[in-house]
């Protein structure tokens, strides 16, 4: 009624606004006397607790600063399979509470005092990446500064996606990111920070994590977009970590191993190839290979094809190809020490210019019978040379092939001595396809 007595609404309306208009005035500065010799009146952080489930802002229309930082402590794993990078970092976030505030001389020269998160309000950061669910144990604490600051930390084993390229295996660098965002509070709520600079960041973690594990961390990058949802944008603050596998184990374990059998594998060129042992020699290396890449097949990726896989393979090729050769020569020294043919005329003079001294081709003629300090005009040919031969061959040995021109025992010496110069021109022609392919892996690895 106009003029009459306020009703019991009015008047608890009434009270309601005086205590919020105090409140703004003088309520959120605490009373913390006898802080120091009785301890903290839980009384005092009443009001302050009970306003935990809305955001410490006195002007809506202003965001929040949170500053945001972490290190990196451990990185426990890298799936090359599932694309995973699996870090352990204590995260940390700081922001003002504009109702908190005390004066420190009054409360004995207390600046801070930590108390329990669960009674405080805390930023919703995620990390984008993140394929786990937030595991932040209970109990932890926060610490309050008399101006209103707070510092939250908690540690997080992260499980996130990282796009990982493994081709370089194992001299591999991965650079995978980390996204903080928001996914309540937009760019009017809540803006994001750094608490350091990024160099801060990545040398506080690798002083931690630099002699741990497989991986070290070479650097982190900053950038600030934003993100957009729908009518929504976001703030965000991505990271970009960089790492680095320590190679050491794969080469002592993998490519030592190997480059030592691809080794022994050349040298056994040099056995006679006459010898029937040379065969058997290099299916033995060839088991053996095949035994080693079995038992070390754990420490390659399980998933993509690293480049690594690319080098064992090759090397299996050219072990394949070296057992061909010496099968090829065994073969080709049988026919001609049994059944030669008739050696066509180009092959003829082919043999006799690659097997000159002054080509570098070694040919067992020249060294057995002919004095290498000759003139090449004093030189003989072949034909003289075989002729010196067949005197120390039996008669049955010396009769004419039919149409040929050649006795058999000449036709034997010279099948013998072209096999001999093949297997000399493919073993260096292995040699160099070897040399060549491992260059161009090591310069692959080098890049």
């Amino acid at each position: 009624m106009e003029g009459g007595r306020p009703t019991w609404g009015e008047l608890l309306l009434g009270l309601a606004v005086s205590l919020l208009l105090q409140g703004r005035t003088n309520t959120f500065t605490i009373n913390c006397s006898g802080f120091d010799m009785s301890g903290v009146d839980p009384a005092s952080f009443e009001v302050i607790f009970s306003q935990k489930d809305f955001p410490p802002v006195t002007n809506y229309s202003i965001p929040i600063h949170v500053n945001i930082s972490f290190t990196m402590s451990a990185i426990l794993d890298v799936d090359a399979q599932l694309q995973l990078l699996t870090s352990f970092l204590w995260l940390k976030m700081a922001w003002i509470h504009p109702y908190i505030s005390w004066d420190p001389e009054d409360c004995g020269g207390i600046n801070k005092l930590s108390v329990t998160a669960e009674n405080l309000w805390l930023p919703d950061i995620f990390i984008v990446e993140s394929t786990d669910v937030d595991q932040t144990p209970d109990g932890l604490s926060a610490y309050v500064a008399h101006n209103g600051r707070i510092v939250y930390r908690k540690p997080v084993r992260l499980t996130s996606i990282c796009s990982l390229n493994i081709f370089y295996f194992p001299f591999d660098q991965q650079n995978c990111t980390l996204t903080f965002s928001s996914f309540l509070y937009t760019v009017e709520n809540m803006l994001l920070d750094l608490d350091k600079n990024v160099w801060e960041i990545a040398d506080t973690s690798k002083d931690i994590i630099r002699t741990q594990g497989e991986w070290e961390l070479l650097g982190i990058d900053k950038a600030t977009p934003k993100m957009s949802v729908g009518s929504s944008l976001f703030d965000q603050i991505v990271l970009y970590v960089a790492i680095r596998r320590r190679p050491g184990l794969y080469v002592i374990n993998l490519l030592v191993p190997s480059g030592f059998l691809m080794a022994i594998d050349a040298l056994s060129f040099y056995l006679p190839a006459e010898n029937e042992n040379r065969a058997p020699f290099k299916i033995t290396l060839l088991l053996g290979y095949n035994v080693f890449l079995l038992m070390m097949n754990k420490l390659l990726p399980s998933s993509g094809n690293p480049l690594i896989n690319i080098y064992f393979s090759l090397c299996l090729s050219l072990m394949v190809v070296s057992l061909l050769e010496t099968i090829f020569i065994t073969y080709l020294l049988h026919v001609a020490t049994t059944q030669p043919p008739p050696m066509p005329p180009w092959l003829h003079s082919l043999l006799l210019y690659c097997t000159s001294p002054w080509k570098g081709c070694p040919a067992m003629f020249w060294k057995k019978k002919v004095d290498p300090h000759l003139p090449p005009t004093q030189l003989p040919g072949l034909m003289e040379l075989e002729e010196r031969g067949a005197k120390e061959q039996r008669p049955r040995e010396t009769e004419l092939t039919e149409g040929s021109g050649w006795t058999r025992a000449q036709l034997v010496d010279l099948w013998v001595w072209f096999g001999h110069v093949m297997d000399t021109f493919l073993f260096r022609l292995y040699l160099l396809f070897l040399a060549t392919s491992i260059i161009t892996v090591l310069v692959l690895w080098s890049t």
